[in-house]
């Protein structure tokens, strides 16, 4: 596993703040997707939540690349 240098780690802090406030809340949306994986059916989530938990993959997926 990939240890992430100082600078990554402000790299990832500042992207996930700007685009969801704080790593508590990116949290939050990464367990919400997760959970959305074993449950999506029709009117499950509302499109605003998969639409957050996708912002937030893509956040996250960027960062890794």
């Amino acid at each position: 596993m990939r240890v992430l240098k100082d600078l990554q780690r402000e790299q990832i802090c500042k992207s996930v703040s700007e685009s969801h406030g704080s790593l508590e809340e990116l949290a939050k949306i990464l367990d919400l997707a997760i959970e959305m994986l074993f449950y999506l059916e029709e009117d499950t989530f509302d499109r605003r939540e998969v639409q957050s938990v996708v912002s937030v993959l893509k956040v996250v997926i960027n960062f890794l690349r």
